[in-house]
């Protein structure tokens, strides 16, 4: 038996809740494409896509993705640098490498076949305890709680939770009431459900309570406290960092890239020349950077392009975007001239990707200029 925690409804309140729950989810569902079907391998896709990001952000990366790996066979097959491009601007760039590596253990390990039980799907890489819970109740129809941010939310306001969200001792709390609430004879839509409601409804600064149907179950908006739930401390800030990114050519037209270190942030992928600067870094010490770190002399022009700001978890990079001038270059394994056909086949983060089109458009701007003095003439 699990042990109750927080919750003191009788089985007539639970009864009610789960069937309030339940038949507005049936009624006001989204149509998403990883609703089609509850096969394990395109809901554990889905999953793992839309950890930290939105449906409506997750919706055409999944479509391209079950059209070029349309079975988990094809996906473990594939290689590294083609799963990266494909998950390119989705970010957290180890989900996809853990989920690679996690399905090959399922074809070796288990014939093919995403397990069904909670401790053997937890053993798998990179799959936690919400992830294993949505794959067990949506494609196995079994009574897992599938604890995200946005279940915490609704049920931090229905019980009026008080516990910080932030600490992973907490999310127990949770798993331990939802153990009690879920419903048993639907946990597909019950989970799901809470989902959906967190995502449209009980949203974070403004809950449409009026429209919610659990708003008799809710302990918050019966206090007229909602937005003070979940509790959540802030977290420490971020570290910044100053960076200068180059775009340099070679006689023959290709551009300098480096690909990343095979473990880190953003392992394996690829991005242009770039260094740490501090904040009124001459372009003298920049060009020694340049050519210490990477073997190229280059010359900076006067002024940016671009300037680039990017937010990790834990992080926040400033990029000054240049366009330099080579003078020579030493061949370096870290780094190589790639044509732009071969770029568009590598994988590169979103800054990087910013940083491309930024040149894009300076680039165009730069020929309409020209175009426009050659027609005064």
């Amino acid at each position: 038996m699990r042990k109750m925690s927080r919750l003191t409804w009788d089985e007539a309140k639970i009864t009610a809740f789960q069937k309030a729950l339940v038949s507005w989810y049936e009624a006001n569902k989204r149509i998403l494409p990883w609703r089609e079907n509850t096969e394990p391998y395109r809901i554990w896709v889905s999953e793992i896509m839309l950890q930290q990001t939105k449906v409506d952000t997750v919706i055409p990366y999944f479509n391209r993705f079950m059209t070029q790996f349309p079975t988990m066979e094809s996906f473990v097959e594939a290689d590294e640098a083609d799963i990266l491009k494909a998950w390119e601007g989705l970010g957290y760039y180890s989900r996809v490498r853990n989920l690679q590596t996690a399905m090959k253990q399922v074809i070796t390990e288990f014939s093919g076949t995403v397990p069904h039980d909670l401790a053997t799907i937890l053993s798998l890489k990179g799959v936690g305890p919400y992830t294993a819970g949505a794959i067990l109740s949506i494609a196995y129809n079994q009574a897992e709680p599938a604890v995200d941010g946005n279940v915490m939310r609704v049920i931090a306001r229905v019980l009026e939770i008080n516990e910080d969200i932030m600490k992973a001792s907490t999310r127990k709390i949770f798993e331990e009431v939802l153990y009690q609430l879920i419903d048993k004879t639907s946990p597909a839509a019950f989970n799901q459900g809470l989902m959906e409601i967190g995502a449209l409804v009980c949203t974070p600064t403004k809950p449409m309570c009026l429209l919610c149907p659990l708003q008799s179950f809710c302990e918050a908006h019966k206090n007229g406290v909602e937005t003070n739930y979940p509790v959540k401390i802030k977290k420490v800030k971020s570290k910044t960092k100053e960076l200068l990114s180059i775009i340099v050519f070679s006689e023959d037209g290709k551009i300098a890239i480096e690909k990343r270190p095979e473990t880190g942030l953003l392992a394996n992928m690829w991005q242009f020349p770039t260094i740490e600067i501090a904040k009124k870094e001459n372009k003298e010490v920049a060009k020694l950077q340049f050519l210490h770190t990477y073997g190229l002399d280059v010359l900076l022009e006067e002024e940016p392009i671009a300037h680039i700001k990017h937010v990790f978890s834990h992080l926040v990079w400033k990029m000054d975007i240049q366009v330099a001038t080579l003078q020579s270059a030493e061949t370096r394994e870290n780094w190589y001239f790639a044509t732009e056909e071969e770029m568009a086949r590598l994988a590169f983060p979103v800054p990087y990707q910013k940083m491309w089109q930024a040149w894009k458009e300076f680039k165009g701007e730069e020929h309409d200029e020209q175009s426009s003095t050659s027609n005064r003439k």
